[in-house]
């Protein structure tokens, strides 16, 4: 018992990164009612965006200074594919059966690897990460170590911030209109084609934030970590509630703390040792899914019209 803290920070740090990039699935679903499935390799082309500002700046200089340059580096790289994927691969589809926008997604996502791979130098092995050296901080009896103290203030304030967006802005009560009704609320006068771009750009700069934190915690990014990294907040987000943006992100934690919890904890249950590890992760991550899905089909928070965005 005494790991437990450690574990649960583990979680929620983990699941932070996971709700951060399952923001991005949710606004494009609730507004379009598309899964954007290369949306994992929006979130890796943001870190290797950040990686390469960080590359151009002077050597020695200062990571914490550098911290907010590679976030607007990786930001423009992220919204820059994810409105040009917007515009060019899925605007023509948009009255198209539902199989050929999902199809596309598909495609885009290995086309965007392949890319990455292909053109990016040395992209072909995984490429490091600039670290911070501090200690680590003792808090609750969890070490954090100092990288992932970016992931802890970077989420909460994304969130708070999109909440904000939403609520108490005229282009967020747009999305809000648009995703109950689109063809009402361009009768309405909202420009419904801008709307549904800055809910992709939206969603492709919290994937951008995300990819910095898997960069800083994980001490390097790979053209790889997009596909696993976008299924597990695919997984978020159908947990916490497909639509729900606040479910999104409570349904990354969720997934992050159960991560953990049977990481640390499996291999210790009489008669599961063979189940416990790292390598049984991801199982448990979908074998969690199925259970709530099983219990309650619309996720953990379902499905709020008011918070689709």
């Amino acid at each position: 018992m005494h790991e437990l803290p450690q574990q649960l920070a583990n979680g929620l740090i983990l699941g932070a990164m996971y709700g951060l990039i399952a923001i991005g699935y949710t606004m494009v679903y609730g507004i379009v009612q598309l899964i954007n499935f290369a949306h994992g390799e929006i979130f890796m082309v943001g870190g290797f965006g950040a990686l390469t500002v960080f590359l151009w700046l002077p050597e020695g200089f200062s990571l914490l200074a550098a911290i907010p340059l590679m976030i607007v580096g990786g930001v423009l790289c992220s919204v820059a594919v994810g409105t040009a994927a917007e515009r060019f691969a899925y605007r023509p589809l948009r009255g198209a059966p539902r199989l050929a926008p999902l199809i596309t997604a598909i495609g885009l996502s290995i086309a965007l690897q392949q890319a990455v791979w292909k053109w990016y130098p040395d992209a072909t092995k995984d490429r490091s990460f600039p670290q911070f050296s501090g200690e680590s901080l003792s808090f609750l009896g969890a070490d954090i170590k100092s990288n992932d103290l970016f992931t802890i203030i970077a989420a909460p304030i994304c969130m708070i911030a999109l909440g904000l967006f939403v609520s108490r802005t005229r282009a967020g009560r747009g999305m809000q209109a648009t995703s109950q009704d689109p063809d009402t609320a361009k009768l309405m006068g909202i420009n419904t084609d801008r709307i549904i771009v800055m809910a992709f750009a939206i969603g492709a700069a919290f994937a951008a934030v995300a990819a910095i934190a898997y960069g800083l915690h994980n001490g390097q990014v790979s053209f790889r970590m997009g596909f696993i990294m976008g299924l597990k907040a695919f997984t978020a987000a159908v947990l916490g509630g497909i639509g729900n943006i606040y479910g999104a992100m409570l349904g990354g934690l969720v997934l992050g703390v159960a991560e953990a919890l049977a990481t640390g904890y499996m291999g210790d249950v009489p008669g599961m040792e063979l189940f416990g590890g790292g390598g049984w992760k991801d199982v448990w991550a979908f074998a969690l899914l199925i259970i709530v899905l099983l219990v309650r089909p619309q996720g953990l928070l379902g499905e709020r019209v008011a918070d689709r965005a």
